[in-house]
Parts: structure tokens; C-alpha cells; sequence
């Protein structure tokens, strides 16, 4: 779908002049707005045109507009200077619905902006187009296929086309690392933007919850639910999150926001690892040994650029994913039934119910692959005092028991820790086949702490990140952490392939 005619049918727009006078009162012509944002623009919509809608076909992109160029152009004057953004299905724009993957919200054209969309075009960021992502943000079905939904298909990983992208951020993760725009924005209850990020081999950052606004945006987790930054470099993911970040008096969990959202680019050029202890959490490596070699090398990395590590051993205590699974239950419910009925769009749905209704009437093209058993659960969880125990106690022990104990006792900055496995092969019928062991973004989702993830290098050509994870409100200690090892990484990075994964 495009929204308007290409912009090489309307050339006299590429460039725009203005004339000013000098001190002697002669007339002279400026030009205002150079063209490299519009070849910019036109670059990533032909790439959007030979990789996702032919060649390999990603589906990473569900809807562009071919003349984002013009956009560009009257925004170079701006905090980002007319650079193309690609936005999940699941954020409202005021351009073209948001469906999060779901056919029963093909018609949710409420004709707004999120807030975090009109502060990215405040800052002079132009909305490229909607990307692909895993349906109702992965959070339908316990046997779901990362990157697939109703609405667009399946998104494959550039890296490899048969594996999988990860989610629920798919479209964003493969998009950026396709190259199809500057940079993505997606949002995160539990990894969907960490992992996409570092199976697709690129930088993501999950901010402290409140951060961003979550106003008009398809929600699952009112305690845990954030959107965030995808890009090739932790700089432009921090400039992306300086223009987005911000109070809104619609979200409560933002008040805070505003005395954080500072630009957050800056002191990342020259942000240091001297002398900066970070927690190694070494039980959270796994077993996979060419990923312990990747993570070792990135060890050798930070204290080559000064860090001092400490090991920091930490065992999850395992009520807190239960607890946390009938937090998104309740949430879910409560926070979908509350979206659906304040959607100002004509759709068949006005509640969780409705949804499940929906979806058995449609089952054979909602639900050939998979069902929906998370959302049946969801609408009977209603036992407001066993979810206000559960959230107690899984943000206690993610939190204040969590992250916080293990900064404090090691007497640490930072944690550190492998993000998640390489990508696996995509396979619709038995779903994902995550690896077990690795990573520990759980805890700074649950507790609502920022984490960020940087390439650190690949397994037999996949992708994999490091995880640097902080404190509340650590967002830019965070970020200038990763600039440091992102300068300092001795590993290579790996070039998307386009291609089915082989041995070589």
C-alpha cells in the first residue's frame, strides 16, 4: 500500500529556496533543504520495493509511502533532520490503520497520532510506513511462530530467510537490518525488542517503563509495556529516543519522563569504560559454547576498554515468571478491553471477548497455525487480589531483589549478560524453539528498567547481542555503555545474506 505518488513524479518539490536579502538590501536565493535526505528516502523505499515485496520477499514492511521524500525535506531544520522511521503495527498513525497483525482491526483507522508518533514528527523524523510484526504482539497463543501474523504473513531474518526473526518486533528488527529505513521503533512487554534486535543484528534499546508514552498503542502490560528504539548504531538508536521520549498527561506512568529525556545522544562520542565496574552474570550464558567464545571476547572488549568486571551469580527465584505470566493475563484483559472500546474506528470489536468471538469465526485464516489459548486464559483472569499478590511479587524480586541487590552487593554499574540465542528455523506448526538458559531481559522487563542490546559478533553467520541492563532511569548511563563497547568490539559484525541459512 502507498500513501501518495512517487516522488520522482513531482521533482519541483525535491528541493525548496527561500530568498533573503543581505545588509545592502540585494536579493539573494538559499536553499533551505538539501537533497540528501530525499535520496535518502528514495534508497529505503527501493530497497522496500526489491528485498520485502519481491526478490526474498522479508515482510517486514506492511504498508510505505513512496514519496516520504517530501516529508523529509521540510523537516531538515529538526532534531532528526528528516530521517525515515518505520513504526510497528501496533502504534497508532494517523496515515493507515493499526491492526496489530490482526485481521479484526483491518478497519482500526482512528485517524490519530500516538504521542510518541507526533513528538517523532515534531523532532522532524518522517513516518516511512507500519511494519510486520508477531499477531497481537505474541501474546494470543502459547505455540505462536515469531514474526507471523494474519494481517501480513511471515517475517523472515535477513540474515537467514528460513529463520526466524524473533518478536514480537519482528518487522522492525528485520527492517532496520535490511536496511529499508534509518531506523524502526518498536515496543517491548518481555524481549520484543531486545530479542529481534540481537537475532537480526542490531542495536535495541528497551527504555525505563514511562520513558515513552503508551497512549493510542495496542496494549498488553499497563506495568510493563514500553515502546522503543531499533537502529544499526546505539547513537541513533539514543537520538531516536530523545525525539520520542516525554511526559503525557494521558499516561500516567510517564509523569517522571520529562526530567529524563534530556538528549540523550549526548557524552556518547566520548562516553568511557574507565574504571566502571559491570556485573558479568555468567549463569545466564547458557551452554552454547561458540556463544560463550562470543561472550568471552566481549568480556576481553570491555576491560580492554577499561571496565572492571565483576562476577555476579544469580539464580531467579521461578515465582516470579509465573506471577509475572498472570500479571499480563489481567493486564491484557483489562488494558485490550479498555483500547478496543476507545477505538474511535469502525471495527468488529469492541473487547477481549469480542476478539476471541472473532477469531473462531475466522479460524481458517486466523488460526490455521496456531490458537489462542493465552487470550482464553486472559478473559478468565479476573482475580483482582491474586494479580495485585503477583505483581507484588514478581516486581519485588525483579526489582529491588533483582537487579538492585545484585548492583548494590557487587557494588556495580551495570549487568551484563549474552541477549538470546542465534535465530532459529521458522517452523508454523510446532512454533518458536527458543534457547533456554540464555540471556536475563526478563528481569529488567519486569522490574521496568531500561536494557540494551549491541551486536557482539555471530554463530555460524546469526547474529547474537550483548545485554547491558540498568537501573530505573539509567537510560543514558545505559546507552553510553554500549557506545563504549560498540567502539571497542574486536568481533565482526555480520552483512545480512538475503539468503536461507547453509553450512559452509
Amino acid at each position: 500500500m502507498v500513501a501518495s505518488p512517487a516522488l520522482a513524479e513531482q521533482p519541483d518539490r525535491q528541493n525548496h529556496t527561500r530568498i533573503e536579502q543581505n545588509a545592502d538590501g540585494e536579493s539573494f536565493i538559499v536553499l533551505v533543504h538539501p537533497r540528501p535526505v530525499v535520496d535518502a528516502a528514495n534508497a529505503f523505499v527501493a530497497r522496500i520495493t526489491a528485498l520485502d515485496d519481491s526478490g526474498p520477499q522479508l515482510n517486514a514492511v506492511l504498508t510505505y509511502r513512496e514519496d516520504a521524500g517530501l516529508e523529509a525535506i521540510n523537516n531538515t531544520e529538526r532534531l532528526l533532520e528528516g530521517r525515515t522511521v518505520l513504526v510497528k503495527d501496533n502504534i497508532e498513525t494517523a496515515e493507515w490503520p493499526t491492526t496489530a497483525g490482526s485481521l479484526a482491526l483491518a478497519g482500526n483507522m482512528t485517524l490519530r497520532d500516538a504521542p510518541l508518533i507526533s513528538r517523532l514528527r515534531a523532532n522532524g523524523g518522517v513516518v516511512l510506513g507500519k511494519t510486520n510484526l508477531s499477531e497481537w504482539a505474541n501474546i494470543r497463543s502459547s505455540n505462536s511462530s515469531s514474526g507471523w501474523s494474519a494481517t501480513g504473513g511471515q517475517t523472515r531474518n535477513p540474515h537467514a530467510t528460513d529463520r526466524s526473526p524473533c518478536g514480537s518486533s519482528s518487522g522492525s528488527g528485520a527492517a532496520v537490518a535490511a536496511g529499508f529505513a534509518w531506523a524502526a521503533i518498536g515496543t517491548e512487554t518481555d524481549g520484543s525488542i531486545t530479542c529481534p534486535a540481537s537475532v537480526n543484528g542490531i542495536v535495541g534499546f528497551k527504555p525505563t517503563v514511562g520513558m515513552v508514552s503508551r497512549t493510542h498503542v495496542v496494549p498488553i502490560s499497563a506495568s510493563q509495556d514500553t515502546a522503543g528504539p531499533m537502529a544499526t548504531s546505539v547513537h541513533d538508536a539514543a537520538l531516536l529516543l530523545t525525539a520520542i521520549a516525554g511526559s503525557d498527561p494521558l499516561d500516567p506512568a510517564t509523569a517522571g519522563a520529562d526530567s529524563h529525556a534530556v538528549d540523550i545522544t549526548e557524552s556518547l562520542a566520548t562516553a568511557s569504560l574507565a574504571g566502571v565496574r559491570i556485573g558479568v552474570m555468567r549463569w545466564q550464558v547458557g551452554d552454547l559454547a561458540p556463544l560463550t567464545a562470543l561472550f568471552e571476547q566481549a568480556l576481553r572488549d570491555l576491560e580492554a576498554a577499561g571496565a572492571v568486571l565483576v562476577d555476579v551469580a544469580f539464580e531467579p527465584d521461578e515465582s516470579m515468571y509465573a506471577d509475572e505470566y498472570t500479571v499480563l493475563l489481567y493486564e491484557l484483559r483489562e488494558g485490550l478491553d479498555a483500547y478496543l472500546a476507545g477505538s474511535p474506528a469502525d471495527i468488529p470489536v469492541r473487547s477481549l471477548d469480542d476478539v476471541i468471538a472473532y477469531n473462531r469465526a475466522n479460524a481458517d485464516r486466523e488460526m490455521r497455525w496456531f490458537g489462542q489459548d493465552i487470550f482464553e486464559l486472559a478473559a478468565m483472569t479476573t482475580d483482582r487480589a491474586e494479580y495485585a499478590r503477583a505483581r507484588a511479587n514478581s516486581l519485588r524480586l525483579a526489582g529491588p531483589e533483582g537487579i538492585d541487590r545484585l548492583l548494590a552487593e557487587h557494588e556495580v554499574a551495570l549487568l551484563v549478560a549474552p541477549t538470546e540465542g542465534p535465530a532459529w528455523p521458522i517452523d508454523l506448526v510446532l512454533g518458536d524453539n527458543f534457547t533456554g538458559g540464555i540471556g536475563a531481559g526478563s528481569l529488567a522487563a519486569i522490574a521496568g528498567y531500561p536494557h540494551l542490546t549491541v551486536p557482539m559478533g555471530a554463530m555460524e553467520r546469526l547474529p547474537v547481542g550483548l545485554s547491558f541492563i540498568g537501573p530505573a532511569w539509567a537510560d543514558q548511563l545505559v546507552l553510553q555503555a554500549g557506545a563504549a563497547y560498540e567502539r571497542a568490539r574486536s568481533a565482526a559484525v555480520p552483512v545480512p545474506s538475503f539468503e536461507p541459512w547453509s553450512a559452509e
